[in-house]
């Protein structure tokens, strides 16, 4: 799911705050304001899976801090055609058109601007509104693009920006939300997720089928079966990828995300969170809180312990 607001690893998805230890004490007839205090994480999904193997400092910024970030304007687009697409699905086969779709931008971005108002600062520069045309032109390309893709006419999905959580043997809870599910008469089930960017390079595939293998690995766990297709739909580039899993592949990505955890479990009761840097630290949010831009992190707001002799290097899972 391409979006800003997935849920994180600690539970449902939720604007990002400030954390803060308890409240402010109440100043003459100022009442206290309650701040969200910081809980350790109980959960993992695909987004903040990533963000821990892209950066380990990153996933603390966002999952134990909670840092704020501000919204952008590619992210808040990928939100918005999601809508559109999952909104498409309500009228009857006939009316699913390209022209029916792109009416519907305009609706969804005010149901956006309403259920999150911060996005409204990305044109707060723009009184004329010559921008926001432009930004709600792309998404209603992006939106004709995905008829050249399938045919919503001849779809009927099983399930919707499903929200799914199984729990591994382990005790891991696993939780994501899957853009589409389709069952076919046969019981075969498709996993579907709609992208707003390019197709990755083939070299880089995997990368992207490993969101697609997390999904299937939770829907074997609720479902006992091995989703038939992973599909990722394209819409920058017009570009459809699909790969059939077998169950060898889920039982590697559980391997891969039990390892995740357990470096996860270590760094948060050590609180050594090491940055990564690499080409992605130029659109990152948090360059004043990072040592590797001379910045200082936010005191760390959970208790730790000393790391123990012998014990698992932090922060190093790779992506492979």
């Amino acid at each position: 799911m391409e979006t800003s607001i997935e849920e994180d690893a600690g539970g449902p998805a939720r604007p990002a705050t400030t954390v803060a230890d308890g409240a402010d004490a109440a100043v003459g007839a100022e009442a206290a304001v309650p701040a969200p205090v910081a809980v350790r994480p109980a959960s993992l999904s695909p987004s903040r899976a990533g963000d821990f193997m892209q950066c380990p400092l990153l996933y603390r910024f966002r999952v134990i801090d909670r840092l704020p970030e501000k919204p952008s304007e590619a992210a808040t687009r990928g939100t918005l055609v999601h809508a559109v697409l999952e909104r498409l699905f309500d009228a009857p086969a006939a009316e699913r058109t390209a022209p029916r779709a792109k009416a519907l931008v305009p609706g969804q971005w005010d149901r956006l601007r309403e259920s999150r108002p911060e996005v409204g600062e990305l044109f707060a520069d723009d009184p004329e509104g010559e921008r926001l045309a432009r930004w709600l032109g792309e998404a209603e390309r992006l939106v004709e693009r995905w008829f050249t893709l399938e045919d919503p006419s001849r779809l009927e999905p099983a399930e919707r920006e499903l929200f799914v959580e199984a729990e591994l043997d382990s005790g891991l809870r696993l939780r994501g939300i899957i853009d589409r599910v389709d069952v076919a008469p046969t019981g075969e089930v498709r996993i579907v997720d709609y992208k707003t960017g390019k197709a990755p390079k083939p070299q880089y595939a995997e990368g992207a089928l490993f969101q697609m293998k997390f999904y299937a690995l939770v829907v074997w766990r609720l479902k006992k079966v091995v989703p038939r297709r992973l599909q990722l739909v394209y819409l920058g580039s017009g570009d459809v990828l699909t790969y059939d899993p077998v169950l060898a592949d889920l039982e590697r990505v559980e391997r891969k995300l039990l390892a995740l955890w357990e470096a996860i479990r270590l760094a948060t009761e050590t609180g050594e969170w090491r940055p990564r840097p690499t080409k992605l630290c130029g659109w990152c949010d948090h360059q004043a809180h990072c040592p590797e831009f001379g910045g200082t992190p936010p005191p760390y707001p959970l208790p730790v312990r000393a790391a123990e002799s012998g014990g698992a290097e932090q922060g190093r899972m790779g992506p492979g």
